[in-house]
Parts: C-alpha cells; structure tokens; sequence
C-alpha cells in the first residue's frame, strides 16, 4: 500500500572523505592515478550524527558501485541495513587531458578536468554531461518510486550527482526541507 504524498522523504547523503593523499605538485599521468586510487580508496572513521536520520531507522540504503559510498552507508547504517548497489548511483566521470611537463596541484587538475567536461570537451571514451545529466534523471526517479512505495528513499553517493538528482527532485516538485551543503557526510532532505 502506498503512503499519500504529503509524507514522503528522500535522504542524499555525500561520502566520507577518502584516504587520499592530495598534498603536493602531480604531472598529467599522476593526476590519472589519483583517480583511479580516489575511486578504490577506504573512507577515513567518522562520528555521524543527524537530528532527522535516527539510528536504526533505515534499512535498506541506496549506493553506488564505488567503495567509498558503500563504506560510508555501511558505516552509518550498520551491518542490519541492505544496501542497494546500483550503478546508476556512481559519480559523475572524470577523465585527466594530457599536457606534458606540467606539475600542478591535483585540484588544478580536477577543476580544468571538470570544467572541459561540463563544456563538451574531455569526454571521449567517457560519459557525456548530457548522458550524465539523463542518469541523474533516472536516479531521481528511482528514488520517487522508492519513497512512493515505502514512505521515504536514501542515497548515499556522490557530490556532484546528488547535486544534479537535487536539481532534479526540485524540478518534479520536491521541496528542499534541510539542506546540508555538498562537503563529505553532507545530508539534503527533500520532501513531498
């Protein structure tokens, strides 16, 4: 039996900070791997407390197919909640451009990488914006339905993909109830 509109929840929670090293100067090709350790590295421990999310409260939590998510649900949720790896839930890809010689801050690298790629550029071999944009789309949809069926949904992901199923549940007529930013552990609840 489905609950009536006016009572259902959907949770975006952002992961833990991985266990990365950021510090120093990276050539294109180190950049590159800092990638790929960002994607494969465990989250650093955490105390999470949230007035609207008590313990125990869910259990069955949304993630994606990245460790660091999973280990973040996992983490707060504890071993008695089902997570539902999804890999509709994964963030949003990055691909570094080559430019031999240089050695810059890993953030330089990200934020050019990121920009080019928002632009049309930097996506060969890799998601466009445009098709990225359409899963977030299908993303939120997921979350409707689930919030439909069980009174509310809860994702633990990715910044920049939370932020564009945000933009999305807002469009569909979701209301932004508490918002919690896009740093690591950031919670936004929306309601409808």
């Amino acid at each position: 039996m489905k609950n009536s509109p006016s009572n259902q929840k959907i949770v975006l929670i952002r992961h833990a900070r991985p266990m990365v090293e950021k510090k120093g100067f990276f050539n294109s090709k180190a950049a590159s791997q800092f990638i790929s350790d960002y994607d494969a590295a465990k989250v650093e421990e955490f105390v999470f407390e949230h007035h609207a999310l008590p313990a125990g409260t869910f259990k069955k939590v949304f993630c994606s197919t990245l460790v660091r998510s999973q280990l973040t649900a996992r983490a707060i949720f504890g071993e008695e909640a089902t997570l539902i790896v999804q890999p509709e839930f994964r963030e949003f890809e990055r691909k570094i451009f080559a430019l031999p010689f240089l050695r810059l801050p890993v953030s330089f690298w990200l934020l050019s990488a990121r920009i080019l790629w928002f632009m049309g550029f930097n996506n060969k071999g890799i998601e466009t914006f445009k098709q990225a944009r359409q899963r977030a789309r299908t993303c939120a949809s997921m979350l409707v339905h689930e919030a439909q069926e069980n009174h509310a949904a809860i994702l633990v992901a990715h910044g920049l993909l939370n932020n564009f199923i945000m933009r999305e549940l807002r469009r569909m007529g979701w209301k932004l109830n508490d918002k919690g930013g896009s740093g690591f552990l950031a919670v936004n609840i929306l309601e409808r």
